[in-house]
């Protein structure tokens, strides 16, 4: 006899995909994967390594945007649905556009979505962003019902400049419910820092109207990749049952440790965080 389940939360993925390094949809596809979901891919373009491996402008890069809509109108004609769509870097206007029409054709009733606005961090929007395609994000996020920004790319969304970045809880608490839109979405800014030497994020659960904040012990490294893995386990953790507050927690909470295990390897940085020895963690029955 069969077990008897629950089937997999199938998940849209639309996120680029570097051959070398751990972000993005390397990281995406086994983090869902371990925490039961079905992940199906849309990659918004190739890279032969992300851009942090030297010498930076080496990469080798491909534009799919035309693969994108390809593939997104050979779905409509399979039928497929999804329980969450959810979105990262993309690399042009265009690109937001065709992500925008795929929302809009295959969000049901109850499908999350879920978009991680990728533009820049410290500070700066990165290279390949232009003032139009930080407008169209404007546009995209305002039709997700979580986003996951960090202070660089909040900032942007609210036409706010960087040096105006809350420190304080009361802050932070404003810009959570500006970005909400009156309560429409619920907001994640990463990248909070509560107190000295702790490093975590900041939450304002559109579903329950609250607002939390957690975080732990901050690595003395800056690795790439960890947006993209804390966007993902919080997905994971909203699909397999958990509110916004637990699912965050549980993102800090393992970006955290994967950190701490990485610095201990010692690997280098540009390869990311050594997340794969600790998926064990985010299975289902085994937390």
């Amino acid at each position: 006899m069969m077990a008897q389940g629950k089937k997999a939360p199938h998940v849209a993925a639309v996120h680029d995909l570097s051959g070398m390094g751990r972000c993005s949809l390397a990281i995406v596809l086994p983090v869902l994967s371990a925490m039961g979901c079905w992940c199906s891919a849309l990659p918004t373009a190739y890279l032969s390594a992300s851009t942090i491996f030297p010498p930076t402008d080496k990469f080798v890069f491909r534009d799919l945007t035309g693969e994108m809509e390809g593939s997104a109108g050979h779905w409509e004609e399979l039928g497929v649905r999804f329980d969450a769509l959810y979105s990262g870097f993309v690399g042009s206007e265009r690109q937001i556009g065709v992500l925008g029409d795929l929302l809009r054709r295959f969000r049901g009733k109850d499908t999350l979505v879920m978009v991680d606005p990728v533009m820049g961090d410290w500070g700066k929007p990165y290279r390949t962003y232009t003032p139009a395609m930080c407008r169209a994000m404007k546009s995209l996020a305002a039709m997700a019902d979580v986003i996951t920004p960090n202070f660089t790319e909040a900032a942007i969304l609210l036409d706010e400049p960087y040096e105006h970045v809350p420190r304080g809880e009361a802050g932070i608490r404003e810009w959570l419910e500006r970005l909400s839109g009156e309560g429409r979405r619920s907001v994640i800014i990463t990248g909070v820092h509560p107190a000295q030497d702790r490093v975590g994020a900041a939450c304002f659960d559109r579903e329950r109207g609250e607002f939390s904040m957690t975080a732990v012990h901050e690595a003395p490294a800056q690795f790439p990749g960890t947006g993209d893995l804390f966007s993902t386990v919080t997905l994971g953790g909203l699909l397999t049952g958990r509110s916004l507050k637990e699912a965050a927690a549980l993102a800090v909470d393992f970006v955290g440790a994967c950190a701490r295990y990485t610095l201990e390897l010692g690997t280098p940085v540009e390869e990311g965080v050594q997340f794969e020895t600790l998926l064990g963690r985010l299975t289902p029955g085994r937390e």
